[in-house]
């Protein structure tokens, strides 16, 4: 299995995320529901964006721990975040909990989330090694 990131020259280019991802190879293909700044009992970490998208991140890759992957078998993640929540504060966190791991990424902003204190969720497309 591989992904190879697809950023061509005719587009816009950024060290945080690729323009598409093709995934090759055999394996299976996890799909990470949508992940909240909530801590193993359910309870919101903080009214802080950038803490709840660092904690909504670090949910995403205890998922992809359990299904034997990590980020960097991750070929897309969607990032809800309500329409009043800083994008910088959110992608400052969001950075240093991912790493340098750049995926195909879309931001959509949202008039609330499933439980309204929830400020932002992320889900990912993986692809599992084979095996």
């Amino acid at each position: 299995m591989s992904l190879t990131h697809i950023n061509p020259a005719g587009l816009h280019t950024n060290p945080a995320f690729s323009q598409g991802v093709r995934i090759d190879g055999g394996g299976s293909l996890l799909i990470v529901g949508g992940q909240d700044g909530v801590d193993a009992k359910g309870a919101i970490v903080s009214d802080d964006p950038g803490e709840q998208s660092a904690q909504a991140l670090r949910n995403v890759l205890t998922v992809l721990e359990a299904a034997g992957a990590s980020q960097a078998d991750v070929a897309k993640l969607t990032i809800y975040l309500q329409a009043d929540v800083d994008l910088a504060a959110a992608y400052g966190a969001a950075a240093a909990v991912w790493g340098p791991h750049p995926t195909a990424v879309t931001v959509v902003r949202v008039a609330a989330l499933g439980r309204p204190e929830c400020l932002v969720e992320v889900e990912a497309l993986a692809q599992l090694p084979a095996g």
